[in-house]
């Protein structure tokens, strides 16, 4: 299926902005922020401050923006960074002395910051260099009013987890893509198919903020235990009419799975989502009679779960650490996001040249 018409258009940007100073003048000094200062050296803008973690906030709008940043400096350099409520937007990059690196990515600023029903956080924009030796040396935030989307509705597998080690896999997914597209995560702790139709702040709000060609991904069923297959399917529905409505892309995304085991080393009902009704198979019937894209996670996560077997499959999950195995370690919701990905890539529904 063709990438949908603005994800199209988006490969044909600018290229990446160029440095914001020259490099001559950021190595003559310091390379990273000086804590507590108001006011930044060699091209970092007020509103940084530290060193270890470096962190900086903006005073803009709702929206989508454009993060520009020269990683590395004087000194050699491992750095990570993350945004807003833990999103994480680079995976660690490691620079040498001497050599900073321009790495650019689009990142979606909503109020509350995180999951919609959850605290609201600082408004603006936030940013956190981290890593083992952060080194920034310039930052250029711009606004991207046209950027395409891909809005997430799902539950507490996919959301902006606040708390360390929870983590969704619409946290990660941010830095597996280029400059060029937001992901704007309406995610919410505990919701079930029905509850994120009937409360404003989740499903309205997303609707609202749809624009043409955008990806509206739909991952709903863990908290549908006792949700009739009838009900399923209507409330399916609603959302994809109601997001093609607005001319977006409706995605169907059927559930992770929980990682439950029966004796044989296979998963077992509860695992695949098999309650009042078999929610994958009536995800799966609907899209196709709806002729809408669909993710099969459930089958992707299901094969990569039973591959690893019992023991090795635990550090998908928050088993070795709270027992949970229905929630996701940073390492299981990165590897997740991955399979949601190369899903996108193979189906055409985002580039190949929009993937980092």
């Amino acid at each position: 299926m063709p990438a949908t018409p603005s994800i199209r258009r988006a490969v044909h940007a600018t290229a990446l902005v160029s440095a914001v100073v020259g490099l001559s003048t950021l190595l003559s000094g310091p390379a990273h922020a000086t804590q507590g200062a108001g006011r930044m050296h060699d091209g970092l803008p007020d509103g940084c401050s530290g060193t270890s973690p470096i962190v900086c906030h903006f005073d803009v709008p709702a929206g989508n923006y454009s993060v520009s940043a020269l990683l590395g400096g004087r000194e050699a350099g491992r750095t990570t960074v993350s945004a807003e409520t833990r999103r994480t937007m680079l995976a660690e990059t490691t620079t040498d002395a001497g050599h900073p690196v321009l790495r650019s990515f689009t990142v979606n600023v909503r109020e509350p910051e995180g999951e919609p029903t959850g605290p609201a956080g600082s408004p603006g924009l936030d940013l956190r260099f981290e890593g083992s030796a952060p080194q920034l040396s310039a930052l250029r935030v711009t606004p991207a009013r046209r950027t395409p989307q891909i809005l997430l509705a799902g539950d507490s597998t996919v959301c902006d987890q606040a708390g360390w080690p929870y983590t969704g896999w619409g946290q990660e997914l941010p830095q597996l893509l280029r400059r060029g597209v937001s992901v704007a995560n309406y995610a919410d702790s505990g919701e079930s198919s029905q509850s994120f139709l009937d409360n404003p702040v989740l499903f309205d709000a997303l609707e609202s903020r749809i624009r043409r060609g955008d990806l509206v991904l739909i991952q709903l069923a863990h908290n549908d235990k006792t949700t009739t297959a009838e009900v399923y399917r209507a409330n399916l529905t609603r959302m994809a009419e109601r997001v093609i409505a607005r001319g977006g892309k409706p995605v169907f995304v059927t559930p992770i799975v929980r990682r439950r085991f029966n004796g044989d080393g296979t998963l077992n009902d509860v695992a695949l989502h098999v309650m009042a009704a078999n929610l994958p198979v009536e995800m799966r019937s609907l899209a196709a009679e709806l002729d809408v894209p669909l993710l099969d996670l459930t089958a992707l996560t299901k094969d990569l779960v039973e591959n690893l077997g019992p023991a090795a499959s635990g550090d998908l999950y928050l088993t070795n650490i709270n027992g949970d195995n229905t929630h996701t370690s940073e390492y299981g919701a990165t590897t997740f996001a991955r399979l949601v990905l190369g899903e996108l890539t193979t189906q055409r529904l985002v580039p190949r040249q929009l993937v980092r």
